[in-house]
């Protein structure tokens, strides 16, 4: 019988070798700087210590595990699994195979972080950090949306009417009622139909990088959101769905043309539509990113509460990867300069 032995730090240290993004990426991101909003968000003061139990887990490995459970859109009892059997999982967020978080663990803390209602601010403290780098150039910002699918309703023309009106029908129990998604909504973009939610952002036009964004329902129209999301005194551009909408103070606005019925394009609206592109292509590389290497287009949960927080992770963990990229690429000085 052939016995196998196996040296951890030998296998780690060939991964990294190999160049092991999550190497990468823990060795450029500076943790530290989300502590203290992980430990409000987690912090457990109310809890009475004499009554035992176990501690809190570390809220460092925990913000780590629901990004790398984000980052492979993985189930709760996947990410588990996957801790459990990968070495390079388990060091990046700091533990041992030993001390895996359960899948009932990784929903508590995803569920506290919903609760609390300050995801938002780890997002915004790495923007803060991004804009301190000098990262965010500030010479053009691009908008745009995404669908963020989530589990079709099979509901009745009835049932929906209720849910429409706000009201909950009235033979759903409690266990059916857990399990539907009265948040969501159906909406149509070229013949195809969505439900669930959309992912609006705003994107710097030059590193690429995140600047705001703001999630809503799926039937909630791209240029409604645009001018809560865009910075001021700078410039726009995006498709035709803006045409002609409000934006902030002092902003220039570059829309797509769109051609009418009876009324086509110009070779000047051609011409100045394939100038906005080359600049507005941009935010596609974004979207790229997220649907396809994050499968950032579903979202398994229930409810605008929890996509909230999904699509928040989404966004903050978008960011530090292309923080990633862009230091692995020396980008930042093209970045800065005009």
């Amino acid at each position: 019988m052939m016995h196998l032995f196996t040296d951890d730090e030998a296998i780690l240290a060939k991964l990294s070798e190999k160049g092991n993004p999550l190497d990468r990426l823990d060795k450029v991101i500076d943790w530290s700087q989300f502590e203290p909003v992980l430990t409000t968000i987690f912090s457990n003061t109310s809890r009475n210590r004499a009554k035992g139990g176990r501690p809190n887990l570390d809220f460092m490995m925990m913000f780590k595990v629901l990004l790398l459970q984000r980052l492979h859109n993985l189930s709760d009892d996947a990410m588990e699994y996957q801790l459990l059997d990968r070495l390079s999982f388990c060091r990046f967020v700091g533990c041992d195979n030993r001390h895996v978080p359960d899948a009932k663990t990784i929903w508590l803390y995803r569920d506290r972080l919903t609760k609390s209602g300050k995801e938002r601010e780890l997002f915004d403290q790495f923007y803060l950090s991004l804009a301190g780098e000098g990262l965010i150039a500030h010479r053009g910002q691009i908008v745009d949306a995404s669908f963020v699918e989530a589990p079709k309703q099979r509901n009745s023309r009835e049932e929906n009417a209720l849910i429409k009106s706000g009201k909950k029908p009235e033979h759903w129990n409690k266990a059916k009622s857990s399990q539907k998604d009265r948040d969501a909504h159906w909406t149509q973009k070229g013949g195809q139909n969505y439900f669930g939610y959309k992912n609006h952002v705003c994107v710097d036009a030059k590193s690429k990088l995140i600047k705001d964004f703001e999630v809503t329902t799926a039937s909630v129209h791209d240029s409604q959101i645009l001018a809560q999301i865009c910075e001021t005194s700078e410039v726009i551009f995006d498709d035709s769905a803006y045409n002609n909408q409000p934006v902030p103070e002092n902003c220039a606005h570059y829309s797509s043309r769109r051609a009418y019925r009876n009324k086509p394009l110009t070779e000047m609206d051609k011409k100045v539509n394939r100038k906005i592109a080359r600049i507005r292509c941009r935010i596609e590389h974004v979207f790229g990113f997220i649907e396809t290497s994050m499968k950032g287009s579903t979202y398994r949960g229930i409810g605008i509460a929890r996509a909230k927080t999904n699509i928040t992770l989404t966004n903050l963990l978008y960011n530090l990867c292309r923080f990633e990229q862009i230091k692995r690429l020396n980008l930042a000085s093209w970045v800065k300069t005009a």
